[in-house]
């Protein structure tokens, strides 16, 4: 995964940006747009931000 590579354009979130958030025990898309504001402007990045957390979570919980 690039950690460098921008998810949410509106307001600027990276992928590692992401990861940081869920490092810190965010778990839901809403706590990760709390932490970040990934998807609070358009909303267009959503579906692949959902996609992301879900992939991070489950990783973090193996």
């Amino acid at each position: 995964m690039d950690l460098d590579k921008t998810i949410c354009y509106c307001t600027n979130v990276t992928n590692g940006m992401i990861k940081e958030a869920i490092d810190s025990g965010a778990t839901t898309l809403e706590e990760v747009q709390e932490i970040t504001n990934a998807g609070t402007v358009c909303g267009s990045c959503i579906d692949n931000l959902q996609h992301l957390i879900d992939e991070l979570v489950n990783e973090k919980n193996k």
